[in-house]
């Protein structure tokens, strides 16, 4: 079904969907047409079986500036920040995915950020939900909260916490200061580092390794074993491990992964 959208972008090449902020004259601030419309495309991208992979980027300089600032002046007179539960995506994924920005983990589907740009605020938990974080050189950082009068919203105290250690975080939370690309991969914040012009290219390419070589089941699983382990000790997590291992090998991937590395060629998979 083919949808309308005014402020992002959704296209699809080879197995890989790409989902551009597209309001590059605001640096692709975020509003509420732009999460509705954002929401929509990575529904779509999830049921689509074409598509195997997902990248999200922002259009011209900026990745997400964040909030709109239009929008963060009507909240000082309402006190409501909109703030809503959402269906997971995966109907597998823990409820703690329900949240704005904390239901990307329950795409089913690999999701990386090409941080393209400036990201910060929202913008930052946004890229902090995906699985994989590539950056541009031209890539910037911020948390923005302390410098708005805010707190650290939509899970970000949470996850940040867990991508660079906890006196990191506090020192981004506290300061807001701005971090640079090479210091994000220092710290971890981010896991590739690209050449401007290069940044979608290696993104594409790192992503149409996963859709054209691993099998989507595999991703599927693993992705909320990862995700998961977030929350449990490591005996759950084996005991999910033990359950799923199971299952994998009565799947049709695993026979494929098996059948194509033996017949040395390109592997076929199906998903199931």
């Amino acid at each position: 079904m083919k949808v309308d959208y005014t402020q992002i972008r959704y296209e699809l090449h080879g197995r890989v969907a790409i989902v551009t902020l597209d309001r590059p004259e605001r640096l692709n601030a975020w509003t509420p047409d732009m999460a509705r419309e954002f929401r929509q495309a990575m529904e779509h991208a999830n049921q689509d079986p074409q598509v195997r992979a997902i990248i999200v980027i922002g259009a011209g300089r900026g990745f997400c500036a964040g909030v709109d600032m239009g929008a963060l002046e009507g909240m000082t007179e309402t006190g409501k920040t909109g703030s809503t539960r959402f269906e997971p995506l995966d109907q597998d994924s823990r409820a703690d995915f329900q949240h704005p920005m904390t239901w990307l983990p329950s795409v089913s589907k690999p999701v990386i950020a090409a941080v393209n740009g400036p990201a910060a605020g929202l913008g930052l938990a946004l890229l902090l939900f995906c699985d994989l974080r590539f950056a541009s050189r031209d890539a910037a950082f911020v948390t923005s909260f302390s410098r708005r009068g805010l707190i650290a919203e939509h899970g970000t105290n949470w996850m940040l916490t867990r991508l660079v250690g906890h006196s990191r975080a506090i020192d981004l939370m506290f300061s807001s200061r701005k971090v640079d690309a090479e210091e994000a991969y220092r710290i971890g914040l981010a896991d590739r580092i690209s050449d401007p012009d290069r940044l979608l290219e290696e993104a594409h390419a790192y992503a149409t390794d996963l859709a054209e070589n691993v099998s989507p089941r595999s991703l599927r699983i693993m992705k909320r074993q990862l995700w998961d382990a977030l929350f449990v000790d490591l005996a759950a997590s084996m005991e999910e491990a033990d359950r799923e291992m199971k299952l994998s090998l009565q799947s049709a991937d695993f026979k494929e992964g098996v059948a194509h590395f033996l017949e040395k060629r390109p592997p076929r998979f199906a998903g199931s």
